[in-house]
């Protein structure tokens, strides 16, 4: 047994990390969370046919207006980094209701080509934050809701050199 949770109980998920040329990372605030863990870099399910690489784009784009032609591919964690669903969240978590014990996630870094301005975080109609700002890669784990902070952990550590 090797201690590895059996992935298939968990949903797939990309989450990106957009990095400015200050080496700063944009974090969004999640409109539907009470204060004090409201922030997290955009991230969503991979679609049934949909490669991780594709999704972390799409929800990118999504979740705060940045289409890939303004983005440049820094980095991937090509392991799955995986959290559950504490029991708290399990009985109202809309992925908990449908038999999944977390999400499996893989991880993209890009850096910024274009300006503040290119973001929109109404140009999906459906919006996931309300605030945004550019923050030290090195102090957004704590920003985290605890559950998932441990995978925020991994993912400043990996893309640590991008932070110039």
């Amino acid at each position: 047994m090797t201690g590895q949770p059996d992935l298939s109980r968990y949903r797939p998920n990309a989450g990106a990390v957009l990095f400015n040329a200050e080496g700063k990372v944009w974090i969004g605030r999640r409109a539907d969370t009470p204060p004090p863990w409201q922030w997290q870099f955009p991230q969503g399910g991979i679609d049934p046919g949909e490669t991780p690489e594709a999704a972390g784009l799409r929800e990118l784009y999504e979740e705060t207006g940045i289409p890939a032609n303004k983005v440049e591919p820094l980095g991937t964690i090509t392991d799955w980094l995986t959290y559950d669903f504490p029991p708290e969240v399990r009985d109202h978590h809309k992925h908990a209701k449908r038999g999944n014990l977390g999400q499996k996630q893989r991880w993209f870094a890009y850096r910024f080509l274009g300006e503040d301005s290119d973001v929109d975080l109404e140009v999906h109609g459906e919006v996931e934050f309300d605030a945004w700002r550019w923050e030290d890669l090195a102090a957004v784990p704590p920003l985290i809701i605890p559950w998932k902070r441990h995978v925020y952990d991994v993912v400043a550590r990996e893309f640590a050199r991008f932070a110039r």
